[in-house]
């Protein structure tokens, strides 16, 4: 299972870039398929929060500039330390 942990920006669809960290991890593929992969995502403090982020798909940018598609499941936490629960789409950007 690999693990990443690394500053990154979520942006949403109307272009709202939040930035913040994210620790992603992946699970073993099963039967040669895509590894499943999900993870954790805690805004900056001085970051612009997504309105109602919960159901939304977002594209995560990593530091060298990968990008992927990510499904905010739950949203942890209260309003000023909320951490948004993603699982990933396609391939893990690390």
């Amino acid at each position: 299972m690999a693990t990443y942990r690394s500053p990154a920006v979520l942006l949403s669809a109307d272009g709202t870039r939040t930035s913040g960290t994210v620790a992603l991890f992946t699970e073993p593929a099963r039967k040669g398929g895509i590894p499943p992969w999900a993870g954790d995502f805690r805004p900056g403090a001085d970051s612009p929060s997504i309105k109602s982020p919960v159901g939304k798909t977002l594209t995560l940018e990593m530091p060298d500039g990968r990008t992927a598609k990510v499904l905010v499941q739950s949203l942890k936490g209260g309003s000023k330390a909320s951490v948004l629960a993603l699982l990933g789409e396609d391939l893990a950007p690390f």
